[in-house]
């Protein structure tokens, strides 16, 4: 059975690149665009790496950052100053 790991952003033009960096880094990643959200599911584990992000925003990035657009996250966490990363164990 596949669980799922999920991010769900404010919608935004930044949560925007962030997003697009999490479909690029994460093959089988489903994207739920709301009017004010949008939220990630993918299958046991999701990665966000601070180099992707950067590379579409065009801007240096802390992950960090990303607190001022979350809204909820399902997962176990494990973050360092290169990746924010949500799994769960099979």
């Amino acid at each position: 059975m596949v669980s799922y790991a999920f991010i769900a952003f404010q919608k935004n033009e930044e949560t925007r690149c962030i997003v697009e960096a999490i479909v690029d880094d994460n093959p089988g990643a489903i994207v739920n665009e709301q009017p004010a959200m949008v939220k990630v599911d993918v299958p046991n584990k999701l990665v966000i790496k601070r180099e992707t992000v950067e590379e579409k925003m065009g801007r240096d990035f802390d992950l960090q950052e990303l607190q001022l657009h979350l809204i909820t996250i399902s997962g176990h966490l494990d973050e360092t100053d290169d990746e924010f990363t949500l799994s769960w164990a099979n």
